[in-house]
């Protein structure tokens, strides 16, 4: 009979033991198991707005919004913006002459949100990039014919951001600086205007040294941009 209850006692905590690693088991799976996938909810523009980011290009080019950060992520809903921030209607902040950034900085617009309490402020030098788009490289080609600037390099590898150039030396508008073609020139440069500011021999390699940084030529302009007389001219230089 002792015999018995032995057997029935060890049956017993073998049974125990076993239930233990089957939660056990149940609550972590093995190694090299994949986890349940966890479901992804799908965007719906319908209550979140359009999926594709809005690109606007003025007052300057390039401006990013997406309705999916600021609706699905922030949780915003479309009444936060529409229609007392923004009317309803694309293209319409554009055609404002007061959808500016000194605008957002008196709380319209963007900066209903964006004033450094809500949101981060939208005219912060080390935000720019936000929501900014910068071009990659921009070619002058006036008043000689080219030069190369890339944006990539100046923000990206030496750490500028927009306000470094923006406004004070160079306005934030295509071509306007071309459009100065007597005073845009390389003896404003060595007056530390424009690029020179920076390309002084201090700060920067001076502006009337290494031309070939940046001045490319009509050749290199052609051939940059698949002119078929680089081709003819390839075999000559």
């Amino acid at each position: 009979m002792k015999m018995n209850t032995k057997i029935l006692c060890a049956f017993g905590a073998a049974a125990c033991v076993g239930m233990l690693f089957s939660v056990v088991g149940m609550a972590d799976p093995p190694a090299g198991a994949s986890a349940p996938a966890t479901k992804v909810e799908a965007y719906d523009e319908d209550t979140y707005g359009p999926e594709k980011d809005i690109v606007w290009n003025k007052p300057v080019p390039r401006v990013l919004f997406s309705h999916k950060i600021h609706t699905m992520d922030a949780g915003l809903s479309c009444d936060s913006c529409h229609d007392d921030i923004f009317t309803m209607e694309a293209g319409a902040a554009e055609s404002k002459e007061d959808f500016t950034m000194a605008s957002f900085k008196d709380g319209n617009y963007c900066g209903a949100c964006h004033d450094g309490s809500t949101a981060f402020d939208a005219n912060s030098p080390e935000k720019c990039a936000s929501c900014h788009t910068p071009p990659g490289t921009i070619v002058f080609t006036k008043p000689v014919k080219a030069v190369v600037f890339d944006h990539k390099e100046h923000v990206n590898d030496f750490g500028f951001n927009c306000t470094s150039c923006h406004s004070d030396l160079f306005k934030m508008i295509i071509g306007d600086a071309e459009k100065n073609e007597k005073e845009f020139i390389m003896e404003a440069l060595y007056q530390k205007k424009y690029c020179g500011a920076c390309h002084d021999g201090e700060q920067a390699f001076a502006s009337n040294t290494r031309c070939n940084t940046c001045h490319i030529g009509v050749l290199g302009f052609d051939r940059m941009f698949g002119n078929a007389n680089a081709e003819k001219e390839k075999g000559r230089h």
